[in-house]
């Protein structure tokens, strides 16, 4: 499985309303419930009227359309990063998930995925992280 790197930065947000969100945003994620109001978008692109945010989040999806009847891909990442105590984030479009990792550990999170079989495109070469050395 191949997965796509996105080179910006995320935050999640609770909003007052949607009145403010940049909708021409290349990323723009909403949820709505009874109860809460969220967004997550671009850190450079947080509405002034957010009641809370929490900042620092990078993102890659999974590449291309998944079919709906496809069962445990991003249960599979998501245990894969958990057993290495990496927490994740996920939003499902039609077409694809898109996962969210904090900051400190996207390197890392790629690498682990990396090493545990996904294709990484628009990835940097990096040298081998010394944590994958341990595995």
């Amino acid at each position: 499985m191949k997965i796509k790197r996105i080179n910006q930065e995320f935050s999640v947000c609770q909003v007052e309303d949607y009145s403010l969100v940049n909708m021409d945003s290349e990323y723009c994620f909403i949820e709505k419930t009874d109860e809460e109001k969220s967004l997550v978008c671009l850190t450079k692109e947080v509405p002034p009227n957010v009641i809370q945010r929490e900042d620092d989040w990078k993102a890659f999806r999974i590449q291309g359309t998944l079919d709906f009847s496809l069962i445990g891909i991003l249960a599979r990442i998501a245990a894969i990063l958990a057993d290495h105590k990496i927490s994740i984030f996920a939003v499902s479009t039609y077409n694809t998930d898109y996962v969210f990792v904090k900051k400190e550990n996207y390197t890392k999170a790629l690498e682990i995925l990396e090493a545990s079989g996904y294709m990484i495109s628009d990835r940097r070469k990096v040298d081998i992280c010394p944590y994958l050395q341990t595995l």
